[in-house]
C-alpha cells in the first residue's frame, strides 16, 4: 500500500525541508522513491532520518508540492527532526540506506517510533480532489496541457461543491500554478 504522506527532512544546517510523498509501507519498513534532483532525496541520503507525517489537511499536499510552503514544526520527541504541528500523528525514520542507481532513488527507512497526536477526521470528495489535483500539477511537464485542464476543472466542481473555504483556495491555487507552468 501507498500511504499519501508529507515527509520532513533536515539539511547539514538544520533547514528542514516539507515535501509531499508517497511512502510504501512494508511492516516497519517504510520505503521512499524520491527523485535524486530533490531537496528530499539529498537530505535523506547525507542526515539518515526523516519524520513521515500523516495529516489530514489536503492542502498542505497542494502548498507543500508546488509552493513555498512554511508551517508551524516542532522538534520530534525521541531525537532527529522536526513534525508538522498540526498533522495526526508522526512517525519518527532512520534511513536505512540508499540505492541512488536509477532515475528515482530508493530509500528504505524503519519506523523507530510512531507518535499520535490527534484523531485523523477524515477525508470528503473535496479533500481527495485536493489531493488527486495536486498529483496532477506536478506533472504538468509530463501530461498534454488540455488534459490537464479538463481534469482541473472536473475536480474543482468537487471542490465547489464538498470543500470548506481552505480546500476552495487551495484549488484555486493549484489552478493558477498549472496556469503559469502551461503558459
Amino acid at each position: 500500500m501507498i500511504l499519501e504522506c508529507i515527509l520532513t527532512t533536515t539539511d547539514r544546517t538544520g533547514q528542514v525541508n516539507i515535501a509531499p510523498m508517497g511512502a510504501v509501507l512494508q511492516d516497519e519498513v517504510v520505503v521512499f522513491k524520491p527523485y535524486r534532483t530533490t531537496t528530499t532525496f539529498q537530505n535523506l541520503s547525507a542526515g539518515g532520518a526523516a519524520v513521515l507525517n500523516i495529516t489530514d489537511d489536503a492542502t498542505v499536499f497542494a502548498y507543500s508540492a508546488l509552493g513555498n510552503y512554511t508551517a508551524e514544526l516542532q522538534p520530534v520527541a525521541g531525537g532527529e527532526g522536526a513534525y508538522l504541528a498540526g498533522a495526526c500523528a508522526y512517525w519518527e525514520l532512520k534511513v536505512l540506506g540508499v540505492d541512488a542507481s536509477g532515475e528515482r532513488a530508493v530509500v528504505p527507512c524503519r519506523v523507530l517510533a510512531r507518535r499520535r497526536l490527534r484523531d485523523f477526521v477524515g477525508y470528503n470528495r473535496a479533500r481527495n480532489a485536493i489531493l488527486e489535483a495536486t498529483i496532477l500539477a506536478t506533472r504538468v511537464h509530463l501530461l498534454p496541457a488540455d488534459g490537464i485542464a479538463g481534469e482541473l476543472e472536473r475536480l474543482a466542481v468537487i471542490v465547489e461543491k464538498c470543500g470548506a473555504p481552505p480546500e476552495v483556495a487551495a484549488m484555486e491555487f493549484i489552478r493558477r500554478y498549472v496556469r503559469g507552468a502551461t503558459r
